[in-house]
């Protein structure tokens, strides 16, 4: 236990259902009251016959030396021996009127592990201390302990908190990683150009790993929230960079070249991605400020998203572009062969023409392959003409 309460982390160790080895006296009180006695003469006799005390002392001029032996009867048959009385002439010993055996000091206080008898050793952590790391220490030292027990003794764990929570966190790890790939295939599925893709997929990692840096700054540790926190933060972490993306794209399919693209679409789209990151994190304030236990909880969790949603407004100001610059395409606006659209684009382009046009939905509208800046001069078109046979109708 000693040993044990020297790890760092750990808070308090307890002893549970160990029995001390005593003598117990088991006194009849019938054969005391047939010579006379009592419980009190008895507990006297034991009391005097086992005192630990100076016995004398020598006095010089110059020193006093005590004179100390140790008398205490320490086996049963010491005890079985002891004269508690005399009685015409022949000792009383306390063999004659009680029964002396080795047992347990508390027979009331006992453990039990498997069906054995056991002593329990219960490992508290000091408060604010990481239990995963409390616990790995600890396991650590049980194979030198369990070198200097006896051989008939058997040291083993029985209950261990932290495997849930290893689970747990196992658990959300698993859902991070889940997070991550489903963010970058969904990325895929709408831009349909590798290159497209992996620009903005670049920002979840690097704004992941940035955020464990801070995280380890702040003290913060890998757990639930923080984990739930990171989580989230894949979801939102892309965004900036794939408006800052298509916002790039749109300069390319004009004509720019790859450097004046990216240049021109970062200056234009710099401002609207602060101010929609610094709206996201205006919605975390209240958790950064709440008090009591639900506050304690929720802090590392409103700081490790805020974080995460910070380097990636970072990320797509400065490598976004520049990535841009090297990897995107001229014609990465367009996804499909000329005269065959995909099939997300005839259901984004029926949608567009319905809501411009008035007519039904659901009607796929087959176009030759036309620029980002001409199809939304083609809507304004539209909707020109679909307001001037409104304001037609009501002259009529």
């Amino acid at each position: 236990a000693q040993k044990l309460a020297q790890i760092p982390g750990v808070g308090m160790v307890s002893l549970a259902g160990g029995q001390r080895p005593a003598v117990r006296v088991q006194v009849n009180p019938g054969e005391l009251a047939q010579r006379g006695l009592n419980l009190s003469d008895v507990r006297a006799a034991i009391a005097s016959a086992s005192a630990n005390q100076p016995k004398g002392s020598f006095d010089g001029p110059v020193r006093t030396i005590l004179m100390d032996a140790n008398d205490q009867m320490r086996s049963v048959e010491e005890f079985r021996n002891l004269i508690i009385s005399w009685r015409g002439g022949a000792p009383l010993r306390l063999g004659d009127v009680a029964k002396v055996e080795n047992a347990a000091e508390d027979r009331r206080l006992a453990a039990w592990a498997d069906q054995l008898p056991a002593v329990l050793i219960n490992v508290q952590r000091q408060p604010g201390a990481n239990v995963i790391e409390v616990v790995d220490r600890v396991q650590a030292l049980l194979p030198q302990l369990s070198a200097n027990l006896p051989a008939a003794v058997e040291m083993k764990v029985l209950t261990d908190r932290t495997q849930s929570i290893r689970s747990s966190v196992r658990s959300v790890q698993h859902e991070l990683v889940f997070a991550v790939l489903l963010v970058v295939l969904v990325t895929f599925i709408f831009l349909r150009n590798v290159a497209a893709t992996i620009i903005p997929s670049i920002a979840v990692p690097l704004s992941l790993i940035g955020t464990f840096g801070v995280m380890h700054l702040a003290g913060f540790s890998l757990n639930i929230l923080t984990l739930m926190a990171l989580t989230i933060a894949t979801g939102f972490v892309v965004d900036d960079a794939i408006v800052m993306l298509e916002n790039i794209a749109r300069y390319r399919e004009q004509g720019d070249p790859p450097m004046q693209a990216a240049l021109k679409g970062a200056a234009q789209i710099g401002f609207t991605l602060v101010s929609l990151t610094i709206s996201l994190i205006a919605v975390l304030i209240p958790l950064l400020f709440m008090g009591d236990v639900v506050g304690r909880l929720f802090h590392e969790f409103a700081i490790t998203l805020a974080v995460s949603i910070l380097i990636s407004l970072v990320v797509s100001l400065t490598l976004t572009p520049m990535m841009c610059a090297r990897m995107l395409p001229e014609n990465a606006g367009h996804h499909a062969p000329a005269g065959a659209p995909g099939f997300l684009d005839r259901v984004i382009e029926a949608g567009c023409a319905a809501g411009a046009l008035g007519g039904p939905t659901g009607v796929p509208v087959r176009r030759r392959k036309t620029s980002s800046a001409a199809r939304e001069s083609a809507r304004t078109l539209a909707l020109a003409k679909k307001s001037a046979c409104i304001v037609s109708n009501l002259e009529a």
